[in-house]
C-alpha cells in the first residue's frame, strides 16, 4: 500500500476453507519517531482491545502476527466505500453518532493522528476507524480532524463504557503487555476526566490538527 507512511501491506489469509484480506504493518516497516517508542503495530492491536473492550467495536478485529516480514499487527481489511471520508460523512446527520464515537475513543486513547482518510464507511453503513498506531501516549498527543462536535454532550451510551474505564484497576485482559503502565494510568485518567465534564471539547491551537487533514 505505497501511499502508507510506513511499510503497510494488504495480505490474503487462510485457514481451512476460509479466505480473507487484511492490512499487515511488520515492525520492520516503521519509520523511527522521536515521540513514540518503536513497535506501533502493538498500539493498533491495543486500540483494537480498548474499543472490544469498551463495546464500541470502532476498530477492525486487529491482532498481532509473526508474519512473512517478522512481527507486527494483522487488522481485517474492511471492504469500504473509499471516496467517502469524514469530511463527507460529517455532511450527512444519519452518521453523526458514529463520527461522535469515533471522537469520544480518540479522546481516551489520545489519538495522534486521526486524520480524515482514517474513517471508513462500510456496504452497510456502519463507521470504522483505522490506522490507530499513534495513540496512548502517556502525554497529550491529541490530533484530529473531529473537532465539529465542540460544546455537545458525549451520548449517554457511550459514557456507560467511559465511566466503566474510569474505574478499572487494572488493564483489560491483553492490554497489559502492549501498553505501560505510565500509559494505562493516563488512559484511566482521560476516562475520569470525561466522566467530569461528559462534552466535546474544542481545538485549543493549529497543533490540535493532524496534517495532511485527509
Amino acid at each position: 500500500m505505497p501511499w502508507s507512511s510506513n511499510g503497510t501491506f494488504l495480505v490474503d489469509l487462510c485457514l481451512g476453507g476460509e479466505t480473507g484480506r487484511a492490512v499487515y504493518k511488520p515492525l520492520a516497516g516503521e519509520r523511527p519517531l522521536w515521540d513514540y517508542p518503536r513497535g506501533l503495530y502493538r498500539r493498533e492491536v491495543a486500540a483494537y482491545l480498548v474499543s472490544d473492550w469498551l463495546g464500541w467495536c470502532l476498530v477492525p478485529e486487529t491482532v498481532e502476527r509473526d508474519g512473512p516480514l517478522g512481527e507486527g499487527s494483522v487488522q481485517r481489511f474492511v471492504e469500504a466505500r473509499f471516496e467517502e471520508h469524514y469530511f463527507t460523512l460529517l455532511e450527512r446527520p444519519e452518521h453523526h453518532d458514529g463520527l461522535k464515537a469515533v471522537c469520544a475513543f480518540d479522546l481516551l486513547v489520545n489519538s495522534g493522528d486521526r486524520k480524515s482518510g482514517h474513517l471508513l464507511l462500510d456496504g452497510d453503513g456502519r463507521i470504522w476507524g483505522i490506522d490507530n498506531g499513534l495513540c496512548l501516549h502517556d502525554e497529550p498527543r491529541l490530533r484530529t480532524v473531529i473537532w465539529d462536535f465542540e460544546g455537545q454532550p458525549v451520548p449517554d451510551h457511550l459514557m456507560e463504557g467511559v465511566a466503566r474505564l474510569a474505574l478499572c484497576a487494572a488493564p483489560p485482559p491483553g492490554l497489559a503487555g502492549l501498553v505501560s503502565p505510565p500509559e494505562w494510568e493516563a488512559l484511566v485518567a482521560r476516562a475520569a476526566a470525561l466522566v467530569k465534564r461528559p462534552v466535546f471539547p474544542p481545538a485549543r491551537s493549529a497543533r490540535a490538527f493532524p496534517w495532511p487533514l485527509v
